[in-house]
């Protein structure tokens, strides 16, 4: 640990008969300090850098006897460097999905945080090498093609030093590159807010390798043009009749549909996440004859490629969201669920594995693979205006209908947040809407005490 002082003592340059005559000594908390020079004027401007830091306030090591400063300006190192230092710090630890936002996001800030522009590669051209090489471990022990090495080599000569981001109006022109898409547009403010966080921590991370004395971002006044609205919009979420129209329109599709049907049944009546549901067996499963089962949810497999799972399969294997890696969630299920996932397993069988739902060569379901099936339903039952709009635009939006039917029919909210795997301060933020009364409902309650009430006199 570095130990800090503001004690700090000067004594004047004195001359002694050695190779390097001019002595500069000085004292930190109780430790002395010198350093010889050649000529008079390098002492001196030595120790009008050392006076200088001692009148800012600045702390000096007690070991070195050097400013922060100082100790920063030697330790400096360029931006690039850092946010591969940082890359590298998080990926053990990071699923393959937060390694492409790590990676996407330091992509975007260390594209803005260069010297000049002067040779730049086309900024599709470098975004990509930037995400796809850069940024990505796996990638960094393999042999590149010269595109590559004259993109990163490009970077690697114009990045900033890390120092000068203490300089805020540098931290401000990365952030509004957080900003923007590679078309000029806004990006989303999720989109935002995620780049962000991902570079207040970078700058954290630099906090504490001394690379810089304080987060520039903690003193800066910007906030992003595209807020964030966490609260769900009703538009996009379809009523349990309706989502019950649109299975019947995956079933429609032939074999595929049917074989898909029970893995939208999963998202619609057990409020499961898509990469909660590709993985599922037939043993995370209770399935009576009768009356009401149980399907305990206890991994994701989201897809997110093959360049950044650690097991080079497309599906990553990680627990559930927010929750511990051994975390299980076990959600009822309803008959109807139960009856029609009998019905799948008699028909269908399962893989090898165990996994009901898969390929017609066995592997996990994509997203490309189950969203046509879902494009096709919608347009098979929703109306021409409907299918513009928001309405049950993605396979997800099942699970908003789960979610809300669950408080609709009076569940209390508590029971909901356990079996969705939400807070309860998440699904009152999330699905405020929902938590209420209809406004019908709640325009009769207010009619009945408005005509109860004694008039005034």
């Amino acid at each position: 640990m570095t130990e800090w002082s503001y004690t700090v003592k000067m004594w004047a340059i004195r001359k002694r008969p050695y190779r390097k005559p001019y002595q500069l000594r000085w004292q930190v908390g109780i430790r002395p300090h010198s350093e010889s020079f050649l000529t008079l004027g390098l002492a001196e401007s030595r120790r009008a850098q050392l006076i200088t830091a001692a009148r800012a306030g600045e702390p000096f090591d007690v070991d070195s006897g050097l400013p922060r400063s100082l100790i920063q300006r030697e330790k400096d190192i360029p931006w690039y460097q850092h946010a591969r230092n940082y890359i590298e710090l998080k990926w053990d630890h990071s699923p393959a999905s937060t390694r492409k936002t790590l990676a996407e996001a330091m992509a975007t800030v260390t594209m803005a945080l260069v010297k000049d522009t002067k040779g730049m590669a086309e900024p599709s051209v470098a975004r990509r090498v930037l995400y796809s090489w850069a940024f990505n471990v796996h990638q960094w022990d393999k042999e590149q093609p010269a595109e590559v090495k004259a993109v990163l080599a490009w970077f690697e000569r114009k990045s900033v030093p890390v120092s000068a981001l203490s300089e805020r109006m540098l931290a401000r022109k990365a952030l509004n590159a957080c900003t923007k898409r590679l078309d000029g547009k806004t990006s989303a403010g999720s989109v935002i807010t995620r780049k962000r966080a991902i570079f207040h921590q970078a700058l954290g991370y630099a906090v504490d390798a001394d690379l810089l004395a304080e987060n520039p971002l903690h003193s800066l006044q910007w906030s992003a043009p595209e807020k964030v609205d966490e609260e769900l919009d009703r538009a996009c979420v379809p009523g349990p009749e309706l989502a019950e129209q649109l299975l019947a329109g995956v079933r429609s599709q032939g074999a595929r549909g049917r074989h898909l049907e029970a893995f939208f049944a999963c998202i619609l009546y057990a409020a499961a996440r898509p990469g909660e549901t590709v993985g599922l067996r037939a043993t995370d499963f209770h399935l009576p004859r009768r009356g009401w089962g149980a399907v305990r949810l206890h991994e994701s497999r989201p897809r997110a490629g093959r360049a950044w799972t650690d097991s080079g399969e497309a599906h990553d294997r990680k627990g559930l969201k927010h929750r511990p890696r051994s975390a299980v969630r076990q959600v009822p299920i309803p008959p109807q669920l139960v009856s029609l996932l009998r019905w799948h397993i008699m028909v269908h069988g399962v893989a090898a594995d165990g996994r009901l739902f898969r390929t017609a060569r066995g592997g996990m379901v994509q997203e490309s693979g189950y969203g046509e099936v879902w494009a096709e339903a919608r347009a098979k039952v929703l109306s021409p205006q409907d299918q513009a709009s928001k309405l049950a635009k993605r396979p997800y939006d099942l699970r908003h209908t789960a979610v809300s039917t669950w408080l609709s029919a009076g569940v209390e909210p508590q029971v909901v947040a356990q079996r969705a795997g939400h807070s309860v301060a998440v699904l009152f933020r999330v699905y405020a809407k929902f938590l209420n009364d209809g406004e019908e409902v709640a325009n009769a309650k207010i009619s009945a005490r408005l005509q109860g009430a004694p008039r005034p006199e």
